[in-house]
């Protein structure tokens, strides 16, 4: 008889979750997990009551973008920022995220958060990221290693503006 490890079992129910996506692309599903106890769940999809992808359509297909891009013309709410807005504060402070999805051809995909979603996670004080790849291999992420991440961007992104402003000045 099979019985998952903690980890394959809430990123199971992380893909369970992500069956109501309602995106056309991909279907994501997170669990914010505190003691071993479920304390918030959601997957990707519109803002309660706004139109979606399986009623209207897809302007990222219709548009032929990729996944990773153009966040802003897609009306969804991410998995992981439904699951934060889903679960108490107090809950996930010290908490783990699970997150587990599926594409158009019930496939795992990669599901690694966006940087957008990695400053909330990172805000909601949460510890540890654990996401399936697109083999279905648990992944763990560190939560403190994006702090570093994001303002090693950050410093980098300053220092390019600074030097292009410099640039335009010696035109």
């Amino acid at each position: 008889m099979y019985r998952p490890d903690k980890t394959m079992y809430f990123l199971n129910i992380a893909l369970a979750v992500a069956a109501r996506s309602t995106c056309l692309r991909r279907r994501f599903g997170a669990v914010i997990v505190k003691d071993n106890t479920i304390v918030g769940t959601g997957y990707n999809g519109t803002a309660k009551g706004v139109v979606n992808c399986i009623e209207e359509g897809c302007i990222k297909n219709d548009l032929n973008l990729p996944h990773s891009e153009s966040y802003d013309l897609c009306p969804a709410v991410h998995a992981e920022e439904n699951a934060i807005i889903n679960s108490n504060r107090a809950d996930r402070i010290g908490s783990k995220l699970y997150i587990a999805g599926l594409d158009e051809n019930n496939k795992y995909t990669y599901a690694i958060p966006c940087k957008r979603c990695k400053r909330k996670i990172i805000n909601s004080e949460i510890e540890e990221v654990i996401i399936l790849d697109d083999k279905g291999r648990p992944i763990h992420f560190n939560v403190k290693d994006w702090i570093i991440e994001d303002s090693e961007w950050y410093r980098e992104s300053l220092k390019k503006a600074r030097e292009f402003k410099l640039g335009e000045k010696q035109i």
